[in-house]
């Protein structure tokens, strides 16, 4: 049987590369707007201060190949020469059978540049499909200072696992989220629906509350991936793209390849069971009776799910907000709302099912961040969302609602205010329907605002460099650890 010969990858290798000819991303990627999350991404890719490559992870359809043709496009505005930039889409057939250090003299055959010697950045698209990946990128990390490695791939807490276990002080990793809601708005050029505040201390606003939900139901159906966003024919029908396109291939190929799992039918149906379920309170003992599956193997498809970005669980504090000694229920959320949507049938702002799905948007909001969230949930009393810090202390929590009578009725919040004495707190947020303003009840600053504009405010934040946001809107400046 014939080998293919090196020149034919060299060929390859021209194709996905064609910024060595005439200084430019391919045009597809040329047509489409930056994502805000390039303006984070970029310094770790061109940072030459320290060595260390950037792991770039997050779900398929994301925009993760976007991101670094973007990022490719930068480093050549910026003065770098073009032959200096790699890109190599590691799941080509092409590749088979090929060791990391392989393409870089295929590289180097190809252009000519000593990457012993000369500075070269490289980018290895889908680096899981790569056996032992981790390993190698290390000892390239180690052993040519010059380059300046970034990889991407799908399967982000299996990534994750691989570069803190091998990649110890030499790999940085970033996470690239399904679209935020202020992504949304900004790629469609409607930014102008919310007003940002002048000042620190200042909260958003919208001048139209009605538009602006509008706009958020519509992204809660279709708005997760940039693709969509733009298409009404995959609107018209997002199952075709988005479960089979997608969570199909991430579902039938990935996790089998990647874990080796044998009954295909079985994760199927329990991620479904957890997508129609999002936002809502499970056991592992609960799934299993309603599956006939085994607790350790629904343990382990659920950690595959959120190895592929489809899903995120949530641990539950008492109210006092001290964890469970045996952790037997917790919560599931769709890292991307507009999955379930793709799963069952669009919503629209009156569903019952309209709750459960914005309190999946507002944690989607939260998924690229290192703030920890949990919540709480003791005998007759529950909050949605609970930030704990240091030493378990309770930062700050918050109620999310679909509807304005908690607005009307504050006093109806009494598990929140329960909480809030528990722990010391003076100040909650509830999310609305479209009510803003605040009131104290109990001793307690109750803020409201709508789901809507807190979602948005959210997404701004992180991309600004904000983490801390209180419960008035406002926000407290923050620098990222990497």
């Amino acid at each position: 049987m014939k080998k293919i010969p090196t020149e034919q990858v060299v060929k390859r290798l021209d194709i996905e590369n064609p910024w060595w000819k005439d200084g430019r991303i391919p045009k597809i990627f040329r047509s489409f707007k930056p994502r805000a999350y390039l303006k984070l991404f970029y310094p770790l890719v061109e940072s030459r201060k320290i060595r260390r490559a950037t792991v770039l992870m997050g779900p398929r359809r994301v925009g993760k190949t976007v991101l670094i043709h973007h990022a490719i496009q930068n480093l050549i505005e910026t003065g770098i020469s073009p032959k200096q930039i790699v890109y190599f889409s590691v799941d080509h057939p092409i590749y088979n059978g090929l060791a990391l250090e392989a393409f870089l003299d295929i590289f180097s055959q190809a252009t000519g540049i000593n990457y012993i010697e000369d500075e070269c950045f490289i980018f290895f698209d889908e680096i899981q499909y790569l056996k032992n990946w981790e390993i190698h990128l290390k000892a390239m990390v180690d052993r040519f200072p010059n380059l300046k490695c970034t990889v991407s791939g799908s399967a982000a807490a299996a990534l994750r696992l691989k570069s803190h276990e091998s990649g110890a002080g030499r790999f940085t990793d970033f996470l690239l989220p399904p679209l935020t809601f202020h992504e949304y708005l900004d790629l469609l050029g409607k930014n102008d629906m919310v007003v940002a505040p002048d000042s620190n201390r200042g909260s958003f606003t919208t001048p139209d509350i009605e538009a602006l939900n509008d706009s958020f139901v519509h992204y809660l159906n279709f708005g997760g991936y940039p693709e969509v966003i733009f298409s009404e024919e995959i609107q018209s029908d997002p199952g075709r793209f988005i479960k089979n396109d997608i969570i199909d291939k991430v579902l039938l190929r990935d996790l089998p390849g990647l874990y080796g799992v044998q009954d295909i039918q079985e994760l199927n149906y329990l991620f479904t069971t957890l997508a129609f379920n999002t936002s809502n309170e499970v056991s592992l003992e609960e799934l299993s009776k309603g599956s006939g599956v085994a607790k350790n193997t629904i343990k382990k498809y659920i950690e595959y799910l959120e190895a592929a970005f489809l899903i995120r669980t949530v641990h539950r504090v008492d109210r006092t907000a001290k964890r469970f000694k045996r952790a037997n229920f917790f919560k599931v959320y769709l890292t991307n709302p507009s999955i379930r949507s793709a799963l069952f049938s669009p919503i629209t702002s009156d569903d019952p099912a309209m709750g459960e799905v914005a309190e999946t948007a507002v944690y989607s909001q939260w998924f690229h961040s290192d703030v920890l969230l949990h919540y709480s949930k003791w005998k007759n009393g529950e909050v949605d969302i609970v930030n704990i810090g240091k030493e378990q202390k309770v930062m700050w929590a918050i109620e999310v609602k679909w509807t304005d009578r908690f607005y009307h009725k504050p006093a109806e919040l009494k598990n929140l205010l329960r909480f809030c004495h528990a722990n010391n707190l003076d100040n909650a947020a509830v999310t609305t329907k479209s009510a803003n303003g605040s009131t104290v009840m109990g001793n307690v600053l109750l803020d409201f605002i709508p789901t809507s504009l807190y979602c948005y405010m959210v997404g701004h934040n992180l991309i600004k460099g904000k983490r801390q946001i209180n419960t008035d809107g406002s926000t407290n400046h923050f620098t990222r650890a990497r």
